[in-house]
């Protein structure tokens, strides 16, 4: 039906102009820009070096790669580089795809991608027209509308969450900023208004517990509400309790160098982007004390500390979910200390799959065992996994007094295979230059004893392995010293931080990547493994990272941040 409904949109004797100057309200990396200029295509892990190239003819027999590029985001790196190289690549990939695919076929003809690149198309349509022929600009013009025309019979059939909010969002940018497109406003804003009510829960999350998939959400919903607003169109209510749940939650999910907690398969975001949604939205509430879509937030000074606190996602929204329960991450200031190692799945499947693992986590792993497995979904695209068997209650409970803030976590994903469960107790001095952790696996119950008693039998009774990772942020320089019992941690703002441990385990310094959208490669970096053997029912281990003592409570840090590389 798709493709029907494209071939009698592609053939509509429709046209459009803009009634108004679009103003771009998306921005992507200019970097990424600049690799697309020079001829170096990635998407979806699959890497392209072909200068004279065009994107449509990248990686067109890999379905991930086909859709990635259809959606035509890129276009937001073009414009964030901004010059006349990046203009005529995107004018010239426009035209193309027109010839191509406007008649209504070719892959990009579902109502996601075609409401991403509405959305994109106007956004950048001053930067896509400006020199652009006459003859040019009105096919891109007859182009916009047949789209327009294919959303608004097709919407109905978008999958819900992030899909359905780009399809509306494109519809809605047509409808106020397209000529002769505005009847299409009125179910368009409805939809959109429900929809929120159906996705985003009371505590202003999303099923996927992704922070940046939750912030590009916000993002739709805060340009929906601003062109309708502008155009003399009332948002709906719906819509403007969905932005006033999400901005608490938006401000939980942040480190102190503004970005945002990388888990379930989200980035850290561009830079700015979450303060500058933050700011358009006009909330300023403050998130309630507890658990935020499932994660917890514990601040000390210029110290943030943010742990994945909840079961993992379930079922179909689960397809980008990670093995990463009561990992952490730890932020000094402006800069990222204690990561994971963030998502694979635009480095390739395997890239992918290992990033999903407890190991790719600051946090416990048995040997060889994740806290959450994978399994192929029974429907679907080849190859996506769904996580399964994934723990069942996660504990949380908060405390402070006068010099701690204390936050103590636990899950049972180790209990049917191994009778254990893992405990995480931290906590962090009011001044942020303290962390104090335990990690404990412990059997709760007779039957949990059986359960380890057969295991440590499996592993011919010389305990079983366990493993507790800090991956390091590749900005940190980390140095063990000679007795394998502290690493020195020095980050870029000159801060020296030191890791500690006690109890019966070794402590190695070894090889880790940082995985970040845009890269055509990870980037090298470090983790810190404190490895052990539990062979009683109860085992503990305690660990700390301190600031040193020679280190000012605050540090004027104004080297640049790293950033995105070509390597």
């Amino acid at each position: 039906m798709h493709r029907f409904h494209a071939r009698r949109a592609g053939r509509a004797d429709v046209t459009t102009s803009f009634l108004t100057l679009p103003e771009p309200r998306s921005i992507g990396l200019p970097e990424r820009g600049q690799q697309l200029v020079l001829g170096q295509f990635l998407f979806s892990g699959h890497l392209v070096e072909a200068k004279d190239a065009a994107i449509w003819d990248i990686g067109s027999d890999r379905r991930g790669v086909t859709a990635e590029i259809q959606g035509c985001v890129w276009l937001d790196d073009l414009a964030a580089l901004g010059d006349e190289h990046a203009r005529a690549k995107a004018q010239a990939w426009v035209t193309d795809w027109i010839a191509r695919y406007g008649s209504g076929r070719g892959p990009g003809w579902t109502p996601q991608l075609t409401g991403q690149r509405l959305t994109r198309w106007i956004n950048h349509g001053a930067f896509l027209t400006h020199g652009l022929p006459d003859a040019e600009t009105d096919r891109v013009f007859q182009s916009l509308a047949r789209q327009t025309l294919f959303v608004s019979r097709r919407w109905r059939t978008a999958p819900p969450g992030l899909p359905m909010f780009e399809t509306l969002t494109g519809l809605i940018h047509a409808g106020v900023i397209l000529q002769s497109m505005a009847p299409h406003i009125p179910e368009a804003a409805h939809a959109l208004a429900t929809h929120c009510q159906e996705v985003i829960d009371a505590q202003g999350g999303i099923p996927e517990r992704n922070p940046e998939m939750l912030l590009t959400i916000f993002s739709h919903l805060i340009w929906c509400r601003e062109i309708l607003d502008r155009s003399g169109h009332t948002p709906p209510l719906m819509l403007e309790r969905a932005i006033s749940r999400i901005a608490p939650t938006l401000r939980a999910l942040r480190h102190t160098d503004g970005t945002l907690a990388r888990f379930h398969g989200g980035g850290k975001g561009i830079a700015g982007r979450l303060d500058a949604a933050l700011f358009n939205s006009g909330n300023t509430a403050q998130p309630e004390p507890g658990v935020q879509m499932g994660y917890a937030r514990v601040t000390g000074g210029r110290t943030s500390l943010i742990a994945d606190a909840a079961i993992p996602p379930k079922g179909e929204a689960s397809e980008d979910g990670h093995a990463s329960t009561l990992a952490i991450e730890l932020t000094s200031g402006r800069r990222p200390m204690i990561v994971s190692c963030g998502s694979g799945a635009r480095l390739g499947s395997d890239w992918r799959r290992a990033s999903r693992a407890t190991p790719s986590h600051s946090t416990l792993g048995l040997g060889g065992v994740s806290s959450s497995h994978l399994t192929e979904r029974a429907r679907g695209p080849k190859g996506a996994e769904l996580l399964r068997e994934t723990p069942k209650l996660v504990r949380v409970e908060f405390s402070q007094d006068l010099d701690w803030r204390k936050l103590e976590i636990s899950h049972d994903g180790y209990q049917q295979t191994h009778g254990l469960t893992h405990a995480r107790i931290l906590q962090l001095s009011v001044d942020g230059r303290h962390l104090q952790g335990e990690d404990v696996l412990a059997t709760l119950t007779p039957a949990d004893q059986h359960r380890f008693d057969k295991a440590l039998k499996t592993a011919d009774g010389d305990g079983i392995p366990y493993d507790i990772r800090f991956h390091l942020h590749p900005d940190v320089a980390a140095e063990i010293d000679t007795r394998g019992s502290v690493v020195s941690l020095t980050l870029k703002s000159g801060e020296v931080w030191t890791l500690r441990m006690r109890g019966d385990v070794e402590m190695r310094l070894m090889p880790s990547v940082y995985l970040e959208m845009g890269r055509l490669k990870p980037r090298q970096t470090q983790q810190v493994v404190l490895s052990g053997r539990a062979i009683a029912y109860g085992t503990r281990v305690r660990w700390s990272i301190a600031k040193a003592q020679d280190t000012p409570t605050a540090v004027r840090d104004l080297a640049e941040a790293d950033p995105l590389g070509m390597s």
